[in-house]
């Protein structure tokens, strides 16, 4: 049973109904508390805090932040990895009604002034190891609190601030008051995978019912209160955001923490820990997958992996479960929608590289992609658009972005997909990777998928390249699993017994690594734009 409705024959599905509570983010943190007061919220290495404990943290940030005049609507800063500051960081900001603004710690300076110069932020929240690069475009920064995670001396400036220091003395304060439908709680830029960053405007309603919906969609099998979330995703971007630390918070269970993926430690941490959930991206399950001697550190505890950020290829699923025994969950979303739309049932039909179905609220259909005004039939590939309480406000500062992006309440994803008979949906591709050759529509992950079942390939990327003849041709980038080694013949002709002939790569390259965002997503762009400059450069 899949609680899906498809609408009259057409690629349009409603999860089902569903009735979600209406609040804000310190409200959803301060409940738990009231049931949870003694549990462990928050582990980190060796540090544990309780509900009661991090929410006792959250109201003095806040009352440090009044000491700085931070109030309703104004813009916060956070540049931390996964630690506890982070999360006290966070609510406490929402605590005085003012705004997280999430800065990748990965982000060059250009990046860190474009993100704070747009949002407006004056205050931040920064790592001691990443503050020279806040350093040279912080000028117009009023306040900068400086975390350490290891003990040591930052140099500290008129305008800087240890978080000791900035918390000592401070009291806790009445929460502002917030309206969870119109207040923003979140600017979460866009990963800048196309084209100039954009700050989703993300309100507290949007946030608050997207992780609700994720709890209902998951009721079949539901979390229990003994789970523990293994969070290695970082809560910087939206999905680790959502998916690990404000869902751990909504259900009252223990929220796991580390602030970098490293595969030993994320296997010594399962051994330590047992959790239950591990929300993560394929090329974390890529690595753990062919770590040698992955089994020997009880991976069997997890029961439910999630998978977002990218897609999944289906040979990874089948040999991670068998390895595991867990059941691997793909889902998909996208930072306007605070992340997640689909995911797979936990219980009941699965259909392996699919990404499931709508989650409950929510509507998803496949429009065309000329004029994104007609509904296309069951089967056809169009461009996937939603609508749903998750639904971001907006683009800060981008009226016309956000009138392209929202359409009549529906959010145009940019993705291509199709839709089947029972209201599961398949991503097909991002609507600006398409590769059009002689003709025929290519999509990426299509080949992609077949280069994962080569038994020597540990990671696999297509790009479109141009080409004089057909307009675009198909290259691929390969990396090989350690050890393993394969010819540009022997790639081509495995190709070959899989894939039509027009979607056969006409170049392969082999590397040593693919470029990646945050989470592990691999940057097709940045493949493209070093496609060019060579080609420049000739």
């Amino acid at each position: 049973m899949t609680n899906v409705t498809v609408v009259d024959g057409f690629s349009h599905a409603k999860g089902k109904e569903f009735q979600y509570e209406i609040m804000s983010l310190p409200q959803m943190l301060d409940r738990t508390v009231e049931r949870h007061r003694d549990k462990t919220a928050v582990t980190f290495y060796q540090m544990e805090l309780s509900y009661e404990q991090l929410q006792g943290m959250t109201r003095l940030v806040a009352g440090a932040l009044q000491r700085l005049n931070v109030g309703k609507g104004d813009r916060v800063g956070l540049m931390l990895p996964n630690c506890p500051q982070y999360v006290a960081a966070f609510y406490g900001i929402l605590r005085r009604g003012a705004i997280v603004v999430q800065v990748n710690p990965m982000y060059t300076e250009r990046e860190i002034e474009y993100v704070l110069q747009d949002s407006g932020a004056d205050v931040l929240f920064v790592l001691a190891d990443l503050y020279p690069r806040v350093k040279n475009v912080g000028h117009h920064l009023k306040k900068v609190i400086i975390v350490e995670l290891t003990p040591g001396s930052s140099e500290l400036t008129e305008n800087t601030v240890s978080w000791d220091s900035f918390l000592d003395g401070a009291s806790p304060v009445a929460d502002e008051m917030v309206d969870p439908e119109q207040d923003v709680a979140v600017f979460q830029y866009t990963g800048g995978t196309t084209g100039r960053s954009k700050g989703a405007m993300l309100t507290h309603r949007n946030l608050v019912a997207n992780v609700q919906q994720i709890n209902e969609h998951a009721s079949e099998d539901p979390f229990s209160e003994g789970d523990k979330i293994l969070t290695v995703i970082p809560l910087f971007h939206v999905y680790g955001m959502t998916c690990a630390m404000n869902l751990g918070i909504l259900i009252g269970i223990n929220v796991i923490l580390l602030p970098r993926f490293e595969p030993l430690e994320v296997l010594q941490a399962i051994q330590q820990h047992q959790p239950t959930y591990f929300p993560g991206v394929p090329t974390m399950y890529v690595a753990l997958n062919s770590y040698p001697g992955a089994e020997q550190y009880g991976i069997n505890a997890i029961r439910v992996c999630n998978s977002g950020s990218a897609p999944l290829p289906v040979e990874l699923i089948q040999s991670f479960e068998k390895k595991t025994g867990a059941t691997m969950i793909e889902g998909y979303g996208l930072s306007e929608a605070s992340p997640t739309t689909h995911s797979t049932p936990r219980k009941g039909l699965r259909k392996p590289g699919s990404i499931g179905i709508p989650l409950p609220g929510t509507e998803a259909r496949i429009v065309d992609l000329e004029t994104g005004t007609r509904t296309l039939p069951i089967g056809e590939a169009g461009e996937l658009v939603i609508r749903g309480p998750q639904v971001m406000k907006g683009y800060w500062n981008m009226p016309e972005e956000t009138e392209q992006t929202i359409r009549d309440g529906w959010l145009f994803t940019g993705d291509i997909a199709r839709m089947d008979e029972d209201g599961y949906f398949y991503i097909m591709d991002r609507k600006k990777d398409l590769i059009i050759a002689s003709g025929y529509n290519v999509y990426p992950r299509e080949i992609e998928e077949v280069l994962y079942t080569h038994p020597a390939v540990l990671e696999a990327a297509v790009v479109g390249v141009p080409d004089a003849y057909r307009g675009e041709s198909v290259k691929a980038f390969v990396v090989l699993k350690p050890g393993a080694s394969a010819t540009v013949e022997e790639i081509e002709q495995f190709c070959r017994q899989n894939l039509a002939a027009f979607k056969i790569p006409r170049q392969i390259e082999f590397r040593a690594s693919l470029p990646k965002t945050a989470v592990g997503k691999i940057l097709r762009r940045v493949l493209v734009e070093e496609e060019k400059r060579q080609r420049s450069d000739t």
